[in-house]
């Protein structure tokens, strides 16, 4: 990585000037870039405000890690993979109705699935398995159009069986890791060779693995309760600092709502009223931060959307969605807060980094199933 010019602007974001980007994240981006031991900030053409932090940020940083901008929901994440449904078999309605409780205490032995999993039994949670509340979801897909058909072919997937997508994260895990860094040192950054990053770091690790171990459990409930085999294919999380190495020296990479494009093919989803997309990484990635976008990114704030929302549509009429898509989500706030109208267009988000010459398109899956939450919250 090379030393950070003094006139060379520490901030730069992967949009074009047909994406609208909201002048508070911007200024959020730029506070961040301004942070001690920072020398490189990359917002994604999905960067929207977050809670003094901007979701769809990549912050490359030397010998210093900054825990609160991860923030509290270490190792959320995209999980996906291919069931052994077939698309021409499939009844939107008939599976719907078997889909139930995903937000409820799974009653398997969670300490065997942990361990399986090289982690401790006292990890186990009854979160474990759960989806979880705000943007979390678990959605059944279709293969739309494939782009790559040797690269799509090299994930050991088939365009006649059905995909599951799975959006979870480490859940209270990540906030009890986060709020004891917060309390013993606040906002403040830690020098990646003292014993304070040491320890964040194992169990920055921890919750990432539980995470992962989260949204295959999530997989596994959705699919044995339609019926179906799962097979995972990829599994990539958008919080987190991990190391890298670049000219000869160690980077440390923190992404807030970003997904990391040096590992391998990335799923980059819409909304549930819209595409996701399969993505390849392309070029070396340094100069947008070994990152890409990690979903469609906010619009309006959830507050906004259930103001602008309320009015337009009865709950009903947005549990179908335009592309004939069903919406399980029986928590009427929640309902009209991941409305597809909050959230910006996918396809200019997908289209913003094809022209950057960061990635390309390996296919575009469509979703049949949404579930966030089968019963109700109100």
């Amino acid at each position: 990585m090379d030393s950070q010019d003094v006139n060379e602007p520490r901030y730069s974001v992967l949009a074009s000037s047909a994406n609208w980007v909201e002048g508070e994240a911007i200024a959020q981006l730029k506070q961040v870039a301004s942070l001690p031991g920072i020398v490189r900030c990359f917002g994604m053409p999905d960067l929207h405000p977050g809670k003094g932090i901007p979701i769809g940020v990549a912050a490359v940083g030397c010998d210093r890690i900054y825990p609160h901008l991860v923030g509290n929901d270490i190792g959320c994440g995209m999980a996906l993979g291919a069931t052994d449904l077939k698309r021409r078999k499939f009844k939107r309605d008939k599976v719907v109705k078997k889909l139930a409780g995903l937000e409820s205490p799974w009653a398997g032995q969670m300490d065997v699935w942990l361990a399986e999993r090289g982690l401790a039994a006292d990890l186990a949670d009854d979160a474990l398995g759960t989806i979880g509340g705000g943007n979390h979801f678990a959605e059944l897909q279709a293969v739309e159009k494939i782009f790559d058909e040797e690269r799509f072919a090299g994930l050991d997937l088939d365009a006649d069986r059905l995909m599951l997508l799975v959006h979870s994260g480490s859940r209270g895990l990540g906030e009890s890791i986060l709020r004891t860094h917060v309390d013993a040192h606040g906002a403040t950054s830690l020098a990646t060779d003292s014993p304070e990053a040491t320890d964040y770091l194992q169990e920055h690790d921890r919750a990432i693995a539980w995470a992962k171990a989260n949204r295959l459990l999530i997989a596994h409930r959705f699919a044995e309760q339609i019926g179906a085999d799962y097979r995972l294919s990829l599994d990539l999380c958008h919080n987190s600092v991990t190391p890298k190495e670049s000219d000869g020296q160690v980077a440390w990479v923190h992404r807030k709502g970003a997904a990391p494009s040096d590992a391998g093919p990335v799923i980059v989803p819409g909304t549930r009223g819209s595409l996701s997309y399969l993505v390849n990484p392309v070029g070396d990635q340094q100069n947008n931060g070994w990152s890409v976008a990690h979903g469609a990114g906010r619009k309006w704030n959830r507050r906004s959307a259930k103001a602008r929302l309320r009015d337009r549509f009865k709950p009903q009429a947005l549990t179908t969605t335009e592309m004939g898509s069903a919406v399980i989500c029986e928590d009427r706030d929640l309902l009209y807060e991941e409305a597809p109208q909050a959230y910006k267009h996918i396809d200019r988000v997908i289209q913003d980094m094809v022209d950057a010459s960061v990635i390309a398109v390996i296919a575009t899956l469509r979703p049949l199933i949404t579930y966030k939450v089968r019963r109700s919250h109100d």
